[in-house]
């Protein structure tokens, strides 16, 4: 059996229990090297003076971890320059706001080497490569280069752009051509797969073959659409723990009677907080009858505190919030509870099942869990209305339950609230049975083998053929 040699930018240690903040991509990578062994590596988040590739060694909870430490130069220029200025804008659509910076991108190429460089080594003739994210576009290219020939998957959890917002990345060509090293290549959705390879055929001449492959001098791909899901079993156990159970008492004893609204997201400017906290406002302003009825709780933990522009919304929505209380608070009630900082996930299905409406609206999302971490977390004899962004990539299996938006517009916005607060019982329920038996369905532990079966089957197959 092949071993698996997962590399990501950063490394998630697996948790003994539902209680912390681990994320269902790091349950269904830790799962995929419990079940074929292997390695987890990546860099330690830490910072060293001179970059040795000393790598340390953890096992925990079946999962072998293998990380590095960068200099503080690498971080700048590949982390918070290439990585979160570069390419994190302009794959969600934000070409206003990305950075084309050659000191960015020879950082980006310089970090991806040292991970080859280091990685190497330790993977043996017969291992499977799976490589994560927008991180490590250049890393397939730069193993095959030191002389790797295993199979190598590559996965994408952002939006991949269309073909003309591609192009206006200097680098955009030798990107993507990079891309050909991989063996397969995954995408969350269609429209993602689709403009990976609309640029690929009419940007760099490359010609599709036989089912889903794509063929670049002599360099084949195979390149799939396969959404990510939740561990559902595990999300449900942690929502009927105690500490979501106590949590769900609390927000409903604060809310005194009144329907609550919740938003929970990373403070990023793709997740369209900005346009929420406006769209909330017009639904004040238009609905006057409803204003002490319900309220908004909108967690947002800081992430990047280091890139300008995340600072910047920061304290936008820190004036929005401040200027929506003042306009419509009164003594006994406050509109907007805004809080930044991150919960456990068994409390924040609690807190999920509390909420008459979970609000998703990013403007553009390779994904977006909470969605489905909200839809899981519901009473099946009560749940609550999911209002969902068009453009976060859950849509496409969650669209016939959601109430579907466009977030750049506060009246659908505020539309879809009322719709949501009077909607009758049977249709909560009729809507959100089809949205779980999705959920239920395409899991994390669907995910992660549609992808593997592609990756690890074909490796399976040319070993056989080999005896």
């Amino acid at each position: 059996m092949s071993r698996l040699i997962i590399i990501s930018n950063r490394v998630s240690a697996p948790k003994d229990s539902h209680s912390g903040a681990q994320g269902g991509l790091a349950v269904a990578l830790a799962a995929a090297l419990r079940e074929n062994g292997g390695i987890w590596f990546g860099w330690s988040g830490e910072v060293t003076e001179n970059f040795t590739g000393d790598i340390n060694f953890q096992r925990r909870a079946g999962v072998t971890a293998a990380t590095i430490d960068l200099e503080q130069q690498d971080v700048e220029e590949y982390y918070n320059g290439y990585a979160n200025r570069t390419l994190w804008p302009l794959f969600h659509y934000r070409i206003d706001l990305a950075e084309y910076e050659r000191g960015f991108a020879g950082g980006y190429v310089r970090v991806n080497d040292r991970f080859a460089d280091t990685v190497r080594p330790l993977i043996e003739p017969d291992d499977v490569v799976w490589i994560q994210d927008y991180h490590m576009f250049p890393l397939g290219q730069a193993l095959r280069d030191r002389g790797c020939k295993n199979r190598i998957g590559f996965f994408l959890h952002i939006p991949w752009p269309p073909r003309r917002l591609l192009g206006t990345l200097p680098e955009a060509s030798d990107l993507v051509r990079t891309m050909f090293a991989y063996d397969v290549v995954g995408f969350h959705t269609e429209e993602w797969l689709e403009s990976f390879r609309d640029f690929a055929i009419k940007d760099l001449g490359a010609e599709e073959g036989e089912g889903n492959t794509l063929k670049l001098g002599d360099h084949t791909l195979e390149a799939i659409a396969a959404p990510i899901g939740i561990d559902c079993k595990e999300f449900i156990e942690g929502a009927n723990s105690p500490a979501a159970r106590l949590a769900f008492r609390q927000m409903r004893d604060s809310a005194v009677g009144r329907d609550m609204i919740v938003g929970v997201d990373r403070l990023d400017y793709s997740k369209g907080l900005e346009e929420r906290f406006r769209g909330y406002e017009r639904f004040l302003e238009r609905h006057p009858e409803e204003r002490k009825e319900i309220f908004m709780l909108q967690i947002a933990p800081p992430s990047r505190a280091g890139v300008e522009s995340y600072q910047k919304i920061r304290t936008t929505l820190e004036g929005l919030a401040g200027h929506i209380n003042g306009a419509y608070a009164d003594v006994d009630w406050v509109p907007i509870r805004y809080v930044n900082q991150g919960y456990p996930r068994d409390q924040l299905a609690g807190i999920y099942r509390a909420a008459r409406i979970g609000l998703v609206t990013p403007l553009r999302d390779g994904m977006n869990l909470v969605a489905k971490e909200y839809v899981a977390a519901q009473d099946p004899e009560n749940p609550g209305v999911l209002i969902l962004s068009h453009f976060a990539g859950a849509a496409a299996q969650l669209r016939e339950g959601a109430v579907l938006i466009n977030p750049y517009s506060a009246e659908e916005m505020s539309d879809a609230i009322v719709q949501a607060l009077r909607m009758e019982r049977q249709e909560r329920i009729d809507r959100w049975r089809v949205m779980m038996d999705n959920v239920e369905k395409e899991d994390v532990i669907w995910w992660r083998k549609r992808f593997t079966n592609a990756l690890i089957g074909k490796a399976l197959e040319t070993a056989e053929a080999a005896e």
